[in-house]
């Protein structure tokens, strides 16, 4: 058995819980997330459809005119299934806009546009429907820094940020997740033709059970090594959970201080009720 098993039942309460009271402490009672065809979205719109009974959540298909036609349809597939209300708004006209200006920009650069377009409109419609926006971020992603800095990677709450995408599959078969999202290869969808996998060159199942020693059992190299990791493999996943961890941070401020934010100044999100 993998370390990574997990007891879906606890774990489903557990997460459904969680967003359930953090929004009901803010006054709120609904939730907005960008639904893309993948799992992750895919399980966080069926967690919060369940907390908040899905009339209370809003699903946003935002495509870019290179999007695979399948997300947008298995996005219309998990809102179906899961009973969310349901909206597409493309991004082609914004991003391109902008892009008009910057004809040799790169693919990193235009994937960071697409998702910071993205989380603008999340935010927007935060604000239309009076909701939280919902991340949708595993640990995985987080932990490789493997996301959009306020893109993807921006939200009021996640649910699943603490999951690692070994544990997102087994999740979402324990609540029902469609099993063409289930199985199908993970994509941020970028660009045509582009996988995670792929991007980052190990598997998930793979990153993942080095992680677990290295992140949650503080294992020492030798240990991993002792595991039968492979030592490039273990310096490769080190360098980029060092490298990244800038994006799991709010912003560092100059102490000039007694107490700064986020150093001295620090209290739970509902400090004070």
């Amino acid at each position: 058995m993998s370390r990574l098993s997990v007891n879906t039942r606890l774990l489903r309460r557990i997460v459904v819980d969680f967003v359930r009271e953090e929004i009901r402490k803010t006054g709120l009672k609904k939730g907005v997330l960008g639904l893309s065809g993948g799992i992750d979205s895919a399980l966080v719109a069926f967690i919060a459809a369940e907390a908040l009974g899905p009339e209370n959540v809003h699903a946003v298909c935002m495509p870019y005119k290179s999007s695979n036609p399948d997300s947008e349809a298995h996005a219309r597939v998990v809102a179906e299934a899961c009973g969310v209300n349901f909206t597409v708004i493309p991004i082609t006209p914004m991003v391109d806009a902008y892009f008009d200006r910057f004809p040799d920009a790169d693919n990193m650069r235009r994937g960071n546009k697409m998702a910071r377009e993205r989380m603008t409109i999340l935010f927007d419609h935060s604000a239309l429907h009076g909701a939280l926006v919902l991340g949708t971020s595993n640990k995985t992603e987080l932990l490789l820094g493997y996301g959009t800095l306020y893109g993807d990677m921006a939200s009021a709450l996640n649910p699943i940020g603490d999951l690692y995408k070994s544990q997102i599959w087994q999740l979402s078969g324990e609540m029902g997740v469609p099993r063409e999202v289930i199985e199908k290869k993970p994509s941020a969808d970028l660009w045509a033709g582009q996988t995670d996998e792929q991007e980052l060159g190990f598997t998930y199942r793979e990153v993942d059970e080095l992680m677990y020693c290295m992140v949650d059992l503080r294992m020492t190299t030798e240990e991993l090594l002792a595991e039968g990791f492979a030592a490039e493999f273990i310096a490769t996943v080190g360098e980029k959970i060092k490298n990244s961890h800038f994006k799991r941070r709010l912003p560092i401020i100059a102490k000039v201080s007694n107490r700064t934010i986020d150093r001295d100044f620090r209290y739970s999100r509902d400090w004070g009720k």
